[in-house]
């Protein structure tokens, strides 16, 4: 039987007295929630909760934790509540490019949880930069936050500025780019489902040669994407042509090569909104009819989509629900007295058709 309940056991409590010397001995050592959560047998975590009358927790549970705590006289430590209550109210956001439209709407979300639970955000980005991206973290890290949210450069190849925030215990979760092989908590989209579905609409819109512009291979997103295109004609045994370009520069660029070189394609699905207008703009210039010549697809749906002409058909991604559910991620974690186990949340895209690829009426 533990040592705590031999001595407060009800039978022994009242005969208690102030000059008993096993009863001095625990009254000069300071009980912590450790004590009762060993006496009692709960984590340290459920007393913690307990003692704050956290709804979470059951009524007996909390009766046997506030019982105990008063028969030991149990005082919060005021040098640990301190240091627990030593929080800025603040949480640093890390994202490539602010200008992205769904970068923004990630944002939203972010910001929507976070000012309904009284944080402030302090955002950074790292302009798809690693230097940038590490002095992103240094910046936030020296402004006292309370925790972190990080999407990551497309330059970025080594993780050692994030995995620093964790060994340092503060918290963090990823979002739409996540760290490869860092144990964390992340928020991401079905990227893989999302360009599969791309594909197959376009092939069941008549096209047989369909072109993937792809993104850099050191992102788990942009192998997700090809992954999709390459499974999809695989089951329609179609061909394949895959080119690197993520930019709209690069989008142009390479479909005017394409031309050029009088390869044979009738459509193009883009690892991006931006390389799919990029890709627009050179089909137009070379007389190429969209989407009779060649249909054209994006992935992201951003705000661009409907100010082309024709329309861009795309894939939406639910970015203001991905930055709120990344923000109650990360308020989970802050307010843990304990570390939690990582947790992947995948949420589900959709295909958004529009003219660039509609040849068939539905």
């Amino acid at each position: 039987m533990p040592c705590l309940s031999r001595i407060f056991s009800a039978k022994k409590e009242a005969s208690l007295a102030a000059d008993n010397p096993l009863f001095q001995v625990m009254k000069s050592q300071h009980i912590t929630i450790k004590d009762i959560a060993n006496e009692l047998g709960f984590s340290i975590s459920t007393v913690s909760r307990a003692l704050k009358d956290h709804p979470d927790i059951n009524g007996d549970t909390k009766r046997r934790v506030q019982e105990l705590a008063r028969r030991l006289n149990y005082t919060p430590n005021p040098i640990a509540l301190s240091l627990k209550n030593r929080s800025s109210g603040i949480v640093g956001v890390i994202v490539p490019e602010v200008v992205h439209y769904f970068f923004a709407t990630v944002i939203c979300g972010i910001e929507e949880v976070a000012e309904r639970n009284g944080y402030s955000l302090m955002l950074v980005q790292s302009s798809e930069q690693l230097l940038k991206e590490i002095t992103a973290v240094t910046t936030i890290v020296n402004g006292r936050v309370d925790g972190v949210l990080a999407s990551i450069s497309k330059q970025t190849n080594s993780y050692e500025h994030f995995q620093k925030l964790m060994d340092t215990n503060i918290p963090i979760v990823f979002f739409d780019r996540v760290a490869d092989g860092i144990d964390a908590m992340h928020v991401t989209v079905t990227d893989f489902a999302g360009a599969y579905d791309a594909t197959i609409h376009l092939v069941e819109q008549g096209c047989r040669n369909i072109v993937h512009f792809y993104g850099p291979q050191n992102r788990t997103i942009y192998k997700n994407r090809l992954a999709g295109y390459l499974q999809a004609l695989t089951d329609a045994g179609l061909p394949h042509l895959t080119i690197a370009a993520d930019s709209m520069d690069e989008g142009r660029r390479q479909t005017e090569l394409l031309v050029q070189q009088g390869t044979e394609f009738d459509a193009i699905f883009a690892v991006n909104d931006f390389t799919a207008a990029g890709a627009m703009l050179a089909l137009k210039r070379a007389g190429r009819k969209i989407p009779q010549d060649v249909a054209l697809v994006g992935f992201a749906d951003e705000s661009i989509t409907q100010m082309l002409e024709p329309n861009l058909t795309s894939v939406h991604q639910p970015g203001f629900e991905m930055g709120q559910q990344a923000m109650e991620l990360l308020i989970r974690q802050i307010n843990s007295d304990e570390k939690l186990p990582s947790e992947q949340i995948v949420l589900n895209t959709t295909l958004m058709v529009r003219d660039s690829s509609r040849r068939k009426p539905e």
